[in-house]
Formats: structure tokens, C-alpha cells, sequence
């Protein structure tokens, strides 16, 4: 296949794949609070699908949904008092709760969390106001109500998509893809306003399709990592302020030359294997199970490819922060850590003793941590030690290796809540 034809099969695969699920999930919520508020059973009545699916950009995966729940305005006095907003999230989960008992329902600062398996949907009950806008519960906010523009948001990417040939929808895909390859901490309006505003300050892709869309990826990384350090941005549309968790900056520059390496290949045999490195394996690589078996053909080896992915067993949609280091220590040596080894271009020598763990993170409990330790490198394949196996955490969130042979190896790390990997990092263990 060429570009057009590979882009096009990539969008395909990370489109969302359980759209029935939740679709029931939301009429379900609905018609619970239509039931207490209005006494009716409407599901779809009176709510809104908000955040990345209801503004058309989320992918496979997803598993942070939005809700609004338009509170009929009589009900406004029953809530304005002192703690009226807590109330109110309180009256909204036991409605939801009382109609569906077996489901697990929370009460948050700003939102009723309900949660189902691989996904959760955020309800927010709102008040609308007459200038568009919703006024929304703050448990920690005083007593006065947040303000809240999803329609906003919502309209200002549909007129840029229009207006940009569709392509705006797709980028926010794709960048999505590459948030979950790559483990970067940035939210989803964050990612949307960012290709609102690269496809803002170019006519490049007006009228351009699926044929320049590795250009078009490879001039947005380019503009996210010429991005200068920022607390937030203003939304598209909304203009209110969206937190930069994590910069990422550097993420963006690493997947701008992986961009040029790949299109540098372009109608090679392994182009798709070095897009991969940029989106994940959703992107179309037909001939990548043929090179890696050909691979272990020619090492004159009965090596077994033995590498798991974590997209495979769990879901994947990245929205929190991990870091992970090595600690590497032999007899008679001084300890040191591995990432400032590595900016100095150094290699880990034989027998060294190291312990990866995890530094950061924001993910509340509970959560599980899992590990993957992959060799690289004939020295791997000749001794049938390839490795990458998912890897549960001991309970300490550390895992203890050995430098044994050469190779460009790579531990990576995840954290994992309610069957989602919400939180990815990876680090590269160069051995002589």
C-alpha cells in the first residue's frame, strides 16, 4: 500500500471500537436523572456528550467520558445555597446509583464518576446560562459556580475541520496515537486546541488529504516542539485556560525525526515499521511479522519472538504522568543513575546490578504497575532470550535486573487502573 492507502487503514484502526457500549452507558445515566428531575425515561433528553468523544476526536481506547446533565431551571433554588453544589452532585449519584445499584458511583470534587469496565463517564450536572455557557458545581469552590463552554469548543473544531478539508479531526487522532505510543501527559482539549492552532497558522493542508499526511504529522511535531514553555493555553473556542501538565516538547522533537526518517523511506519494505515508531503497531505495517521472523531465519537461530504489547491486553489512553529511572551498582563501584549516564552517550557494562523503579507519578490509587524488559540485538536472538513478556510489579514498584550481554535494550513501565494503561514511560539500557 502507499501513504494515502496506509494513513487511511491507521485512522481506521484506532477509530473508536465500542460506540454501542457507550452510547448505552450514556442513555443509561440520562435517563436516570431525567427520571429523578423531570420524571421522564428520555435517553438522550436534557444531556450532552462532552470532552474528546463528544467533540469527535477520541480513539480506541478512550476511556475518560464527559457528561453534562442539564438541570431544569426551577431546581436552581434548591442548590444555591451554602452547600447546595455538594448536594447536588450527591442527589445526581444516588439517582444514578438507585436505578443502577451494581454499578460503582463517586462523588468528586466537580463531577459524579461513574464506572464500568475499561471506561468511566464524568457527569457534571449544570445550570445552563443564557449566555451559552453552563454554570457548574465546585465542592472546594466557596459557594460561587465555575463556568463551563464545551458547545464552544465543540463548534470551533467543526468549523475548522470543514474548513480545513477534515483533516483537523484526523491530526487530533493521530496525535492521540502518539500520546499513547510515546506516554505523554497532555489531555485531550490540550491536544485539540495545539492542531487548532498549527492548522491555524498554515494553508498547507486546506484542501490536502490521507496522501499528505506524513508531511502534515511531520510539520505538526515541528511546531509542537518549537513550542515555547507554557503553564496553559487558551481553548479553541472557548479560550478558557487548558493546564500543560508535562512538556512536551522533547517528545515532539523525537517523533519529528522519526517522522523524517520514515518518509525517508517511503516505498521501502519497512516503511510501516519506522511509522510504527512514531503511532504504535495500529499503524499498518503488513510485511513487520515477515522482517521480524526473517530476522531470526537469518541469525541462524530457533529464537522465539516472544515480545507482548500492552495494547493487546489492556486499553491504552494515556491522560497521566510516570517516570521511571535505573539505579545501576556493582561491588567496588560507585552507584549511579541510569538517565544522566545516558545523555553523556555511555554504555552499561557486563555484570552490573539494576534496579528500575518508578520515580513520579500522578495516578491516584488504586493501580497496578506493570512491567516490560525486551533484549534487543543478535546477542539476544542468538541466546533465544528476546524477552518482553507483560510483567506484573512485586508490590514495591521496582524491578531488579542484570546487565548480561550486549545490546540496545528497553524496560518499559505502566500503570495500569481499571484495565487502562493511563500512564506509560521507557527507558533504554545500552549494554557493551
Amino acid at each position: 500500500m502507499g501513504t494515502a492507502e496506509d494513513f487511511k487503514t491507521f485512522l481506521g484502526n484506532i477509530a473508536v471500537d465500542n460506540h454501542q457500549t457507550i452510547e448505552l452507558r450514556y442513555g443509561e445515566i440520562t435517563a436516570a436523572l431525567n427520571k429523578k428531575y423531570r420524571d421522564t425515561e428520555s435517553k438522550t433528553a436534557n444531556s450532552l456528550q462532552v470532552g474528546s468523544y463528544g467533540r469527535w476526536t477520541a480513539i480506541k481506547g478512550v476511556s475518560d467520558l464527559d457528561m453534562l446533565y442539564l438541570m431544569p431551571a426551577r431546581s436552581r433554588a434548591d442548590y444555591d445555597g451554602e452547600g447546595g453544589q455538594s448536594r447536588l452532585l450527591k442527589d445526581a449519584a444516588d439517582a444514578i446509583s438507585a436505578r443502577y445499584p451494581t454499578t460503582t458511583v463517586k462523588v468528586d470534587r466537580l463531577v459524579v464518576r461513574v464506572l464500568y469496565t475499561c471506561f468511566h463517564i464524568e457527569v457534571q450536572p449544570v445550570f445552563e446560562r443564557d449566555d451559552g455557557g453552563f454554570d457548574y458545581p465546585d465542592t472546594y469552590g466557596g459557594g460561587s459556580w465555575k463556568v463551563t463552554r464545551p458547545r464552544e469548543e465543540h463548534d470551533a473544531l467543526a468549523d475548522l475541520n470543514g474548513r480545513k478539508n477534515r483533516n483537523a479531526r484526523r491530526l487530533c487522532k493521530m496525535a492521540r496515537a502518539w500520546r499513547n505510543r510515546h506516554g505523554v501527559a497532555m489531555g485531550g482539549l490540550l491536544i485539540d486546541t495545539l492542531v487548532n492552532n498549527f492548522l491555524e497558522g498554515t494553508d498547507e493542508y486546506d484542501t490536502r488529504s490521507y496522501l499528505y499526511y506524513d508531511w502534515m504529522v511531520r510539520d505538526f511535531f515541528a511546531f509542537l516542539k518549537d513550542q515555547p514553555d507554557r503553564e496553559h493555553y487558551a481553548a479553541l473556542g472557548s479560550r478558557q485556560r487548558v493546564k500543560v501538565k508535562k512538556k512536551f516538547q522533547k517528545k515532539a522533537a523525537k517523533a519529528h525525526d522519526l517522522c523524517l526518517k520514515a518518509i525517508e523511506a517511503d516505498g521501502e519494505d519497512n516503511v510501516g515499521a519506522k511509522w510504527r515508531k512514531v503511532f504504535g503497531r495500529h499503524y499498518p505495517a503488513a510485511k513487520a511479522a515477515e522482517v521480524r521472523k526473517a530476522a531470526l531465519v537469518e541469525a541462524g537461530t530457533q529464537a522465539r519472538d516472544t515480545e507482548e504489547f500492552f495494547e493487546d491486553v489492556y486499553a491504552v489512553d494515556v491522560r497521566n504522568y510516570l517516570k521511571i529511572d535505573c539505579e545501576v551498582s556493582q561491588n567496588g563501584f560507585r552507584d549511579y543513575l541510569l538517565r544522566p549516564h545516558l545523555l553523556q552517550r555511555f554504555r552499561i557494562g557486563h555484570s552490573k546490578s539494576l534496579r528500575f523503579h518508578v520515580v513520579s507519578h500522578d495516578v491516584q490509587q488504586p493501580y497496578k504497575v506493570v512491567w516490560k524488559v525486551t533484549n534487543r540485538g543478535p546477542e539476544a536472538v542468538r541466546r533465544n532470550m528476546i524477552r518482553g513478556q507483560l510483567l506484573p510489579d512485586a508490590g514495591r514498584e521496582q524491578r531488579t535486573e542484570t546487565s548480561s550481554f550486549r545490546g540496545d535494550h528497553v524496560v518499559d513501565c505502566a500503570i495500569v487502573k481499571n484495565g487502562v494503561v493511563v500512564a506509560l514511560d521507557r527507558i533504554s539500557v545500552p549494554i557493551e
